[in-house]
């Protein structure tokens, strides 16, 4: 019993040990290993950020700052903290969208001058090791780049043709910018998406009477129209790394309100509901699809709050602010989640920073994702007093981020997490 009182104590005096040393760096831990960190926003005075990609082990964040111009990209890493990459055409507004699986390579658009007769001109880039490349155009003036292959080798946005209508492109070093070209009647298209080795391009086609359906193009089956019929229209804003899950919104003709939705081949465009809200869009899927993120509004109020929601197939539309509540800082508000890691453990996207009253960037550390084993909670190779505790401790609770306490990985800690540590008690100890 002295054994044992010993063990309490020495794993609360880590474990606040751990929790002083995470608030003094910005960020919040619990005892499952998840996190959250405000990353605040670029120089730390501007009030507004967005990020718009996170690395595979979640220590890349790009996205860009700034309410008025100019906006400034960045990326940032715990070591260096949120670094401006510079500008397309200094001193004008750039804005980081998405990036390549590690970190290294960072797209988007910039502005490249001044038009004293209409709209500033944009370029999509494509940089890596603080070098742009312009990406061209497709014989307009402009051009938006929003999302990259893992590698960073294929890179899909919008661009101008010579009569200003817009067309998703495709690009790589090696054929430059290709026109995807629209779905049959339509007069433009916009890629947002594109799957991990690229060959996968998702976003929207518009035609004459301002009414936009999803697409989804491949190198063999060019475009196809994946829209919902029974839906007014429908915009693809993500695809799954794997290229067979399609993310975005949909609503009624005057795309008032919107709503998020997730198709697949099998089961067509499916509407993900809302967080008690009318509106919502679905941003981002990890590799296989089966976790999707977005933003929804909490109650049909004209006044309602944003939040960052998190869908399953298993537990549905998830307030990321109810899940992740132990994380959550007095005034804390996480509003709109943007991007998710392949494995679905990170996420990234802004809200609300209650210590700065700002609209921040934040990332969000789920912790390891679920594995059943058999019993050894601490994983040290020994089940023991302490795996028995952890699960005792956590008795009763809920929900697809509880770590390793959830011994079976059915989403609850119960009694047969229980008698898996009971039973399988003095393994390797």
């Amino acid at each position: 019993m002295r054994q044992m009182s010993r063990l309490i104590w020495r794993k609360d005096a880590l474990f606040a040990s751990a929790l002083a040393l995470s608030i003094g760096l910005g960020a919040t831990t619990n005892a499952f290993g998840q996190s959250l960190r405000w990353l605040g926003t670029w120089g730390g005075t501007l009030p507004y950020a967005e990020a718009h990609g996170v690395s595979a082990d979640g220590r890349v964040v790009c996205g860009w700052g700034g309410v008025y111009s100019p906006h400034v990209a960045f990326r940032w890493t715990p070591e260096t903290g949120m670094q401006d990459i510079g500008q397309l055409v200094p001193p004008y507004s750039t804005e980081a969208w998405g990036m390549s699986d590690d970190g290294r390579i960072i797209v988007g658009y910039g502005i490249t001058g001044t038009n004293p007769f209409g709209s500033s001109p944009y370029r999509g880039f494509r940089w890596e090791n603080g070098v742009f490349t312009d990406l061209g155009t497709l014989g307009g003036r402009t051009s938006w780049a929003y999302a990259a292959s893992v590698d960073g080798s294929v890179i899909v946005g919008a661009a101008e043709l010579s009569n200003g209508f817009n067309r998703a492109f495709r690009w790589t070093a090696a054929t430059g910018m290709v026109n995807l070209g629209t779905l049959p009647g339509a007069l433009r298209s916009v890629a947002r998406g594109v799957s991990a080795n690229g060959n996968v391009v998702v976003g929207w086609s518009g035609f004459e009477n301002q009414i936009h359906h999803a697409f989804r193009w491949t190198p063999d089956g060019g475009m196809t129209d994946i829209h919902n019929p029974s839906f007014g229209q429908s915009e693809a804003l993500g695809v799954s790394g794997d290229g067979n899950v399609v993310v975005g919104a949909w609503g009624p003709p005057s795309f008032t309100p919107t709503l998020p939705f997730r198709w697949t081949a099998e089961g067509g465009m499916v509407n993900l509901g809302t967080l008690g809200g009318q509106w919502g869009e679905a941003w981002d899927a990890n590799y296989d699809g089966t976790i999707v993120v977005g933003w929804s509004d909490r109650d049909p109020g004209e006044t309602s709050e944003w939040a960052a929601f998190r869908w399953t197939p298993q537990g549905g539309m998830e307030d990321l602010n109810v899940t992740y509540a132990s994380l959550l800082r007095p005034g804390d508000r996480l509003e709109w989640a943007s991007a998710i890691s392949p494995d679905g453990r990170y996420i990234v996207g802004n809200g609300h920073n209650g210590a700065t009253g700002r609209i921040e960037v934040f990332l969000l550390d789920t912790g390891p994702r679920c594995v059943s084993h058999n019993g050894d909670v601490d994983n040290n190779n020994c089940i023991d007093d302490a795996d028995l505790l952890a699960v005792l401790f956590a008795f009763g609770q809920s929900g697809s981020s509880l770590g390793r306490v959830d011994v079976n990985c059915d989403q609850v800690v119960d009694d047969a997490d229980l008698l898996i540590v009971l039973f399988n008690f003095g393994q390797g100890c």
